[in-house]
């Protein structure tokens, strides 16, 4: 019933603000915020509203029917929220199985372990893959000027200690993951040994293990992000329930060395003092764009329907995202991530596009170079070198 009322004294709120033609969508934000009432109230309100319209343009009997419907629909919804908890209670169990393959992993990347020659064996790859590596191979002996000496494959280093900058070339290979990481996040990723993921049963959800070597930035061995998740329905709005819902997270505290804490910055700032007019510079610490904010997520005001909520919600609903695609795709397919074979489609076709835009606006000699923006690299794989000079706007 509250979530009834409260939809109600917003519609009532928007009815008050159409009387008064406010037009503007501007003005209606203003009034609608000096009532209290947040854009996602205002619009949940318009969606109730736009069905109970719906509802009303029905015969009795026929909207009689339809809440016999919803009521079908509340029972599938129990026994669905019942699969996906059964669901999870498997992958809890595939994951005891998945843990000794990922520690093998973990043991070959860092250089622990040799595979033999059996288990280098990919039968349907292997035939592929030659013509592929020979074609590369050819290409990559194009030489300048009258130099026709084709380049050999390059020498084996027995210096190689497992597969360097494993992890550190997934999170250049994958948009998300490198959309985050700054430049001076860097030599701390290539310090990354592992990601694990530690399964959660009750209450459900998962943690993250980031496992790292040693390095000069902080002390932590394992920096850790906790997912905590539901897999009922919403008693108010049962009929909404997809499965199950990450609803809170918890990250951990990185010990920083001094001054190589990557997360925050000094900037300096001129005060002019109010009645003598004179000018101090002043030092201060603010937040830096990091990788590493993902373990310190914001957390809920206590007033659930105040603008800052809603503005973090946002940014958890984000975080939410980053944290189950780690879990689901990075963690589960690290290998097709840094050779390239298993990244998402669209990633290249989102570069093209942003850099046939954006090289355009470079055409104006008034404007302003182009900023080098982190995110999409043209060179994927374990090569990872850029192919061609990147031409990207924020």
């Amino acid at each position: 019933m509250g979530t009834v009322e409260k939809a109600g004294d917003v519609t009532s709120e928007l009815e008050s603000a159409e009387e008064e033609e406010m037009v503007g969508g501007g003005e209606l934000a203003a009034h609608l915020m000096k009532s209290g009432i947040t854009c996602n109230e205002a619009l949940a309100a318009l969606a109730n509203r736009i069905h109970a319209e719906a509802m009303a343009s029905l015969p009795p009997n026929v909207r009689r029917r339809v809440r016999g419907l919803r009521s079908l629909q509340k029972e599938f919804v129990d026994i669905e929220s019942k699969f996906y908890s059964e669901v999870h209670a498997l992958e809890c169990k595939y994951e005891k199985m998945y843990k000794p393959l990922f520690e093998k992993r973990a043991q070959i990347v860092n250089g622990a372990y040799e595979p033999t020659d059996a288990e280098c064996v990919n039968p349907w790859r292997d035939e592929n893959e030659e013509e592929e590596l020979a074609r590369a191979v050819q290409g990559a002996a194009i030489t300048d000027g009258d130099d026709k000496d084709k380049k050999d494959e390059p020498a084996m280093d027995p210096n190689v200690k497992g597969i360097p900058d494993f992890w550190y070339t997934i999170f250049r290979n994958v948009s998300m993951l490198s959309e985050m990481m700054q430049e001076h996040d860097e030599p701390i990723v290539k310090a990354l040994q592992d990601i694990k993921v530690q399964m959660h049963e009750d209450p459900i959800g998962f943690t993250l293990e980031f496992h790292f070597g040693p390095n000069e930035y902080f002390t932590n061995k394992v920096l850790t992000k906790e997912y905590s998740m539901k897999c009922k329905p919403d008693e108010e709005n049962p009929l909404e329930f997809e499965g199950p819902e990450i609803y809170s997270c918890k990250g951990c505290d990185i010990n920083w060395n001094k001054g190589k804490n990557v997360t925050v910055k000094t900037i300096k700032k001129k005060q002019k003092h109010k009645s003598r007019g004179s000018v101090r510079t002043v030092t201060k610490s603010v937040q830096a764009d990091s990788f590493f904010n993902f373990f310190s997520p914001p957390t809920m005001p206590d007033d659930s329907n105040s603008t800052l909520a809603s503005d973090i919600q946002a940014l958890l609903t984000a975080d939410f995202e980053i944290g189950h695609y780690i879990r689901e795709r990075v963690v589960s397919r690290a290998v097709l991530l840094y050779t390239g074979e298993g990244l998402d489609d669209d990633d290249d076709d989102d570069y093209e596009e942003e850099e046939e835009e954006e090289c355009s606006t470079e055409e104006s000699e008034d404007d302003e170079p182009a900023p080098r923006r982190r995110g999409k690299k043209p060179g994927k794989g374990p090569a990872g070198g850029d192919a061609a000079p990147e031409c990207k706007q924020q």
